[in-house]
């Protein structure tokens, strides 16, 4: 899919609208590299980037909300940047179709990259996972999961050690806001 038509990828280049933001993604001076960009699935002229440490051993340590290192951002709906500020070295870039995009129902019975609302599909069913965001009224958005990674998709490792992300955002007066990476979990 060509770049002008591409909404949604994972790996690459970021969005052109953090060309000039690198201090907010970089906060406090830690390295992240670009992740994956989505068409916000409740707000279609939006979108949410995730960005992930550098640091494998920051963001294993900095795992589960409120103190999850992983950067998420909503923002308008922006092409491809031509600069590589945030390209991830071990990532080659692919473009997100609806096919790898699941719901409820399907995502029981077959592997996924990214499943959006219901419940999500985790690898640790524990509570704590869980307590903080509840308290915070925080609900689940969307799974990004390393079992529906495309074929030589990363190379080396895989970033969250066969695990998933797993995203959450508060909804207020009927709006999503305030988007986070809720927590990850590694197999």
């Amino acid at each position: 899919m060509p770049i002008e038509t591409c909404t949604s990828w994972i790996g690459g280049r970021a969005p052109l609208f953090f060309d000039d933001k690198v201090e907010l993604v970089n906060k406090n001076g830690n390295k992240h590299y670009f992740y994956l960009s989505l068409v916000n699935p409740f707000q279609h002229d939006r979108m949410i980037c995730i960005f992930i440490p550098n640091d494998f051993k920051e963001y294993l340590e900095k795992n589960i909300y409120p103190n999850c290192s992983i950067q998420v951002f909503d923002h308008p709906i922006k092409a491809e940047s031509t600069k590589d500020i945030f390209t991830h070295p071990r990532l080659k870039k692919h473009s997100i179709t609806g096919g790898e995009i699941i719901n409820d129902k399907k995502s029981i019975k077959q592997s996924f990259l990214i499943k959006i609302g219901g419940t999500p599909r985790l690898i640790q069913d524990e509570d704590y996972y869980f307590s903080k965001l509840t308290e915070d009224s925080f609900a689940f958005m969307f799974q990004v999961d390393e079992d529906g990674y495309p074929r030589n998709f990363v190379k080396g490792n895989l970033l969250f050690g066969f695990g998933a992300l797993y995203k959450f955002t508060q909804i207020m007066d009927n709006e999503i806001q305030n988007p986070i990476a809720g927590f990850w979990q590694l197999s």
